[in-house]
């Protein structure tokens, strides 16, 4: 089948015209944006063929048309940068490890769903790798969240030490340092993702599995013998006014640690900081704070 290409913004278009239908082969571009039309000749957008945004390393965002029916195997697998995929809201097949690699991934948006449904579907190939979970259909409603939740206590009971073994005998330079302390801190830092996200989108949470969550983030916060929740909050999401809200709503913020925070933040984020500043004047006081400093 002879291939066609199409110049679009930001790049150009690789094709296959077939009975009436259009098939991506490859986009060619190193834009950060790519849209791909609905009709190309006249003819509906189906599918993107397999590899067809392989390894495009400056790719952030795409957009794909409700014409769409099939994205086959890995379409965007190593898309290193890539951050958020508009998907169509009808049906819609997957091949295998569509999103291999994809470790910014943060937005799978189907049309007409809400950021629920994005953001989780967006984990559930990244963060929970359960690509059965790859469900347009699907994603966001009460099953769904509750295999999704399922598949995260998985993760979350899973001991932090468990893979180390395989890490010390890959060696150093397959996946970093063999340190057991850094390994099992990386490992922390991981389950405190998920239980943010979720948390952040709490939608048929149950109550005693948010209650967990709740607890664990609290028993490593700043202050603890071991932070990574405060970690992820100052090293991943200090402009991201959602996240370090969410924290200190769930009492990960206290007399006892909010000096040494504030002391963290620096002047690197300053409306964190003006935040912890007005929650500090609003639910501590200052004169506890420096109650607790003369202790």
């Amino acid at each position: 089948m002879e291939e066609r290409e199409l110049t679009v913004s930001g790049g150009s278009l690789r094709y296959e015209a077939r009975a009436g239908q259009v098939h991506i082969t490859e986009w060619r571009g190193q834009a950060g944006e790519a849209e791909v039309p609905e009709r190309i000749e006249g003819m509906p957008v189906v599918s993107l063929g397999k590899k067809a945004f392989l390894s495009r390393k400056r790719l952030r965002r795409v957009r794909l048309p409700d014409t769409v029916e099939r994205i086959d195997d890995w379409a965007f697998a190593y898309c290193d940068n890539l951050e958020r995929v508009e998907l169509p809201g009808g049906e819609l097949r997957f091949g295998r490890a569509v999103f291999l690699e994809c470790g910014r991934l943060r937005s799978l948006e189907i049309r007409g769903r809400g950021q629920t449904a994005a953001a989780l579907l967006a984990a559930a190939v990244t963060t929970l790798d359960a690509y059965y979970l790859l469900d347009v259909a699907e994603a966001g409603g009460a099953q769904w969240l509750a295999r999704w939740d399922a598949r995260m206590l998985a993760l979350l009971r899973t001991p932090d030490q468990e893979g180390y073994s395989r890490q010390v005998l890959c060696g150093e330079e397959d996946y970093g340092s063999t340190d057991m302390a850094a390994y099992v801190s990386g490992r922390r830092r991981e389950k405190v993702r998920l239980m943010l996200l979720r948390l952040l989108y709490p939608r048929g949470l149950d109550e005693e599995i948010r209650e967990r969550m709740q607890n664990y983030l609290r028993e490593h916060t700043k202050g603890c013998d071991s932070e990574e929740a405060w970690q992820v909050i100052l090293g991943e999401h200090g402009e991201d006014r959602e996240y370090y809200e969410l924290f200190a709503g769930l009492g990960c913020v206290n007399g006892g640690n909010l000096e040494a925070i504030l002391r963290d933040v620096g002047e690197d984020f300053p409306e964190m900081k003006a935040f912890f500043l007005r929650f500090k004047e609003e639910h501590i006081g200052y004169g506890d704070c420096l109650a607790d400093l003369e202790l």
